[in-house]
C-alpha cells in the first residue's frame, strides 16, 4: 500500500464536478418544480412521486455501478456518466409530457449513479492510497458549495429563463465542464498494488483483531443507519425553500437557506482539523445527531428568525458530516477490498430511502402540515443515532477484548 494521498489539482478538479453536479442533478429541483408541475398540467405531489421514482431506479443501479468501479476504475465511468447526465437533462427539457419528462428524471439519476459522491470517493481511493480518508474530507469540503451556488443561482437564472432553458444551462455544464474534467480524471493511474497487497495479507489492518462481532450484522446496521439518514436528508434537502416558506417565513427562507452551504463546509473544515481525534463511528453519531437537533430547533423557535439560522447552521453541520462518513466510514470498517462495491450498497441504501422521501414530505405537508412532518423527520434522525451508536458500541467492546486477549496472552 503506498503513501501518498490524491493530488490536490485531483481533488480540486473532481470538487468542481461534484458541485456542478449536484447543482444541477439535484439542488435546483426544489425551486423549478412549481413551474415544472404548471407547465406539464400534473399536481406537484406526483412531481416529487416521479422524482422519488427516479432516486429509486438510481439507488437499484448503485450496487452494479460500486463493482464496475472496482473492477474497471471509477475514474472511467465518470466520463460516460457526464455525458448521460448532458443528454438527460436536454431531454427533460425538451419533454413534451409528464411520462416523457419522467423517463428523463430516470436517466438523471442513473446517470448520477456514475458521476456524484459514490464514485468519485471510489475513485479517490484508487488512487490515494493510505491516505485516502483524508483526500475524501477535502472532496466534500470543496463539494459542500454546491447548495450555496445552486439555490440562488437557479432562483436568479429563474427570474429571467423558463425551467427549459435552465435545464439547457445546465446540461451544457455537464458536458462542456464536468466531461472533459473526468476524462482528464480517467487518466491517473489506478493503484493496483493496493488491492494485491491487500489480498496477500493476512487481515484487514481496518478491522479489530480478535473476535468481532459478524460483519454482516454490522454492515446491515450500517445500512440501515444511513437509509434513515438518507431519508432525513432527502425530505429537508428538496422541500428546503417550500418547507420554511410553509412555516411563515416568506421570501427570508431562500436567504436563510444559503447558510446551509457553509454550515456543510464548516463542518468539513472541522472534520478535517480535529476529526483526526474521533473514529468515523462516533462521527456517524454526531452527523445524525445533528440533524435531529437541528429539526427540533427548527419546531421549537419557528418562525424566530434567530433560530431560523440555528436550524440552518446546525442541518448543515449535520449534512457535511454525513457526506463525509458516508465514504469514510464503510472504509473504516471494513477496508479497501471491494470498496467500490460496498460504497455502491450504501448509495443504494440512501437512495431507496429519498427515493420514497420527496414524495412522502410532500404529502405529509400537504396532509398533516409542517409541524408533523418535521416530527417525523426528528424521529428518524435519533434512530439513525440509535443505530449507529450501537455500531460505536460493538467496536468499543470488540477493541476492549482484543486489548484484554493481549494483555493476558503477554502476562502468559
Amino acid at each position: 500500500m503506498n503513501d501518498m494521498k490524491a493530488p490536490a489539482h485531483l481533488i480540486w478538479a473532481l470538487g468542481v464536478t461534484q458541485i456542478i453536479g449536484y447543482g444541477t442533478l439535484y439542488y435546483s429541483f426544489s425551486i423549478l418544480a412549481p413551474a415544472m408541475a404548471r407547465d406539464l398540467s400534473i399536481p406537484e405531489d406526483r412531481l416529487f412521486g416521479l422524482l422519488s421514482v427516479a432516486l429509486l431506479m438510481g439507488g437499484l443501479l448503485a450496487p452494479k455501478a460500486g463493482k464496475w468501479a472496482d473492477r474497471f476504475g471509477a475514474s472511467r465511468l465518470m466520463v460516460p456518466g457526464s455525458l448521460a447526465a448532458a443528454v438527460s437533462l436536454v431531454c427533460a427539457a425538451l419533454s413534451t409530457n409528464a411520462l416523457v419528462f419522467g423517463a428523463s428524471m430516470i436517466a438523471m439519476e442513473l446517470a448520477s449513479t456514475f458521476v456524484l459522491y459514490s464514485t468519485a470517493f471510489a475513485a479517490i481511493v484508487q488512487v490515494g492510497g493510505s491516505k485516502a480518508q483524508r483526500s475524501i474530507v477535502h472532496l466534500t469540503l470543496i463539494a459542500g458549495f454546491a447548495s450555496t451556488l445552486f439555490w440562488p443561482l437557479t432562483a436568479t437564472l429563474h427570474d429571467h429563463l423558463g425551467w427549459r432553458e435552465i435545464y439547457l444551462v445546465f446540461a451544457l455544464l455537464n458536458g462542456a465542464v464536468c466531461m472533459p474534467i473526468h476524462w482528464w480524471v480517467g487518466r491517473f493511474p489506478r493503484e493496483l498494488a493496493d488491492s494485491r497487497s491487500a489480498a496477500n495479507s493476512s487481515g484487514d489492518p481496518a478491522v479489530p483483531p480478535g473476535n468481532p462481532p459478524p460483519r454482516n450484522a454490522i454492515f446491515l446496521l450500517m445500512l440501515a443507519g444511513f437509509a434513515l439518514e438518507g431519508f432525513v436528508l432527502a425530505s429537508v434537502l428538496v422541500h428546503m425553500v417550500p418547507l420554511l416558506t410553509a412555516l411563515g417565513l416568506g421570501t427570508a427562507g431562500l436567504m436563510v437557506s444559503t447558510l446551509f452551504g457553509p454550515s456543510q463546509v464548516a463542518s468539513r473544515l472541522l472534520n478535517m482539523i480535529f476529526g483526526g481525534r474521533l473514529s468515523q463511528t462516533v462521527l456517524a453519531v454526531i452527523s445524525a445527531g445533528l440533524l435531529a437537533a437541528a429539526l427540533a430547533v427548527l419546531l421549537a423557535t419557528t418562525p424566530w428568525l434567530p433560530g431560523l439560522v440555528a436550524f440552518a447552521i446546525l442541518f448543515g453541520l449535520g449534512s457535511g458530516l454525513a457526506s463525509i462518513v458516508g465514504g469514510t466510514l464503510p472504509l473504516e470498517l471494513f477496508g479497501k477490498r471491494g470498496y467500490g462495491a460496498r460504497l455502491g450498497w450504501v448509495t443504494a441504501a440512501r437512495q431507496f430511502s429519498s427515493a420514497l422521501a420527496p414524495f412522502a414530505f410532500a404529502v405529509m405537508l400537504k396532509a398533516w402540515g409542517a409541524s408533523m412532518a418535521v416530527t417525523v423527520s426528528i424521529a428518524g434522525g435519533l434512530a439513525a443515532v440509535v443505530l449507529f451508536g450501537a455500531i460505536a458500541l460493538s467496536r468499543t467492546r470488540t477493541q476492549q477484548r482484543s486489548a484484554a486477549e493481549s494483555l493476558s496472552s503477554s502476562n502468559a
